[in-house]
């Protein structure tokens, strides 16, 4: 449906962006990423400097390993690339599976030591 007097190309279009492209024709359909869960903290890096297009890789491929030269978190990823979180870890998924990019977990809470440690810091703090 167009408004009235607006050509069926121009809807598509935005005056800034230039074509608009829909999340799910970025990850071709998929939802889900090939590999990893990719917390929202999760830390990426890029593991080569010179990413070639490659079958199956597409400029937001390309875009990602570019930024992640240096360390970015998934959600900082989403951020400069304006696409939403779902749609990175689909991307950060193909180039996971392609050793493109590294990524680190964050730390589970078992590692974490256990609140009577933090309450005695405390109670010490306080008794000064």
């Amino acid at each position: 449906m167009t408004v009235q007097g607006e050509s069926a190309d121009h809807q598509w279009v935005d005056d800034h962006a230039g074509p608009v492209v829909r999340p799910y024709a970025v990850t071709r359909g998929r939802a889900r990423p090939v590999t990893g869960t990719f917390d929202l903290i999760s830390l990426v890096t890029a593991t080569r400097a010179d990413v070639t297009p490659e079958a199956g890789l597409g400029p937001e491929h390309l875009a990602i390993v570019g930024l992640c030269q240096r360390i970015q978190s998934v959600a900082e990823i989403a951020a400069h690339l304006d696409l939403p979180v779902g749609t990175i870890r689909v991307l950060l998924g193909d180039l996971a599976a392609r050793s493109l990019v590294q990524v680190r977990e964050p730390q589970t809470t078992a590692g974490l030591p256990d609140n009577s440690i933090f309450e005695a810091v405390i109670n010490g703090l306080r008794a000064l």
